[in-house]
């Protein structure tokens, strides 16, 4: 809104200053201080008015040492993401942008699922919350929501070259020449990492078998769209078990994507780090800033010892918003990379679940892998203390973004 109002005292007035809202970088800067201040300042009255609602966690006693101390303590927590983001989104953002559109589709689609999880396993009493069918069912139906609009909406392209053949014909030779034009294409192309032609096209999955099936790779697009969506939003679900680890590990990721977006919103920048050019993405940098905002406020509240929770309001919002910033800036083969941890975490929920069934149906007894997962509780088994474990899987975050960054120019 309030680039709106400076652009037309910049058009109408030449207002002093109103011309720095043109800048994505200005506009995102003011976009991060704003939701750390909105979180900071207004999440103490949320979390005031999650204690008057009776808001608190309950915990199952596992056995986990300084688990008693945190029942009662408030969740949906996520709120205060939610809020610190949309605000400036709104306030500085271009709303008619079609990736911050989705991307503010996404923050409430999947804020609403998470918040009828908490509010049925604290109000209602209903330990399992929302049934994991209900849970799968909405994160399919944004994950068809982002795959279509991806892949049928005119303003979703990329830039390619075009080379274009023209013949010059003169009385004294006839000459071919050959002219490169830039042009922005519908595309299903993606990024892949470590290699020099960096880039695959989701229609080669099923061209190979006949050119003309083409057509129906928005199939394919849209499968393995859904397929990172749910698989990510469950990620963060599980990362979110210990105070600030979920929180401070997705804001190490998204500062990661501020860089993939800037680079692949600026053509010039693009261009020299041979990185797909995308027409309008650039206008999610103030998107991710403020949602990296968000979540660095929140961990104001959030760190050892939590005085609130995210719940599923909040973890399963962050999941979904970074699995989408990743498909929109075309770099979501990096996603198993840069969200390393969140891989992790599932992965030692699925190996533990996997080898205790496979080992009970062989040998009459179940076996664990860990000592229990997912992964941080199992270091929580083993006596480390909350603020050493989210610490040293912070440290991995960090070391896998770098690693990721780095994938622009190692080729």
């Amino acid at each position: 809104m309030l680039y709106y109002l400076f652009e037309y005292l910049e058009q109408q007035y030449q207002f002093p200053g109103a011309s720095l809202f043109s800048f994505i970088t200005f506009r995102a800067s003011l976009a991060i201080v704003i939701s750390l201040l909105v979180s900071i300042v207004y999440g103490k009255r949320i979390i005031h008015m999650l204690q008057k609602k009776q808001m608190g966690e309950t915990v199952r006693d596992l056995g986990l040492e300084g688990q008693a101390e945190k029942a009662g303590t408030p969740t949906m927590g996520g709120i205060i993401i939610i809020l610190a983001t949309l605000i400036p989104v709104l306030l500085f953002s271009k709303l008619e942008n079609i990736y911050v559109i989705l991307l503010i589709i996404t923050t409430l689609w999947m804020g609403a699922i998470g918040f009828t999880d908490d509010y049925l396993k604290i109000k209602k009493k209903n330990k399992d919350g929302l049934a994991g069918k209900f849970k799968i069912v909405g994160q399919v139906g944004l994950g068809l929501i982002v795959g279509l609009v991806m892949y049928f909406h005119p303003q979703i392209t990329i830039k390619q070259e075009k080379v274009v053949q023209t013949k010059i014909i003169n009385k004294h030779n006839r000459n071919e020449t050959s002219r490169l034009f830039n042009s922005e294409i519908k595309s299903t192309k993606t990024t892949i990492p470590f290699v020099k032609n960096n880039e695959m096209d989701y229609a080669d999955f099923i061209t190979w078998i006949n050119p003309s099936l083409a057509k129906y790779a928005w199939l394919i697009f849209i499968i393995l769209i859904i397929i990172i969506i749910v698989a990510v939003s469950n990620g963060a679900n599980l990362t979110d078990g210990i105070d600030g680890l979920a929180a401070g590990s997705s804001a190490i990721m998204t500062l990661t994507l501020i860089i993939f977006a800037w680079v692949s919103g600026n053509i010039i920048v693009s261009e020299y780090l041979n990185v797909m050019y995308i027409p309008r993405i650039g206008e999610t940098v103030i998107f991710i800033a403020a949602f990296t905002g968000a979540l660095i406020g929140f961990l104001w509240y959030n760190t050892y010892p939590a005085q609130v929770f995210m719940g599923d309001t909040g973890s399963l919002t962050i999941g979904g918003i970074i699995a989408v910033i990743a498909i929109i800036t075309r770099k979501e083969l990096l996603i198993p990379l840069l969200c390393g941890i969140f891989l992790i975490e599932n992965l030692s929920v699925v190996l533990q679940v996997g080898y205790f069934k496979y080992t009970k149906k062989k040998f009459g007894e179940g076996k664990r892998i860990f000592l229990m997962s997912p992964l941080h509780h199992h270091y929580q088994k083993k006596g480390f203390h909350e603020s050493k474990i989210v610490t040293r899987f912070w440290i991995v975050g960090i070391l896998l973004a770098v690693i990721t960054i780095v994938t622009l120019k190692l080729r």
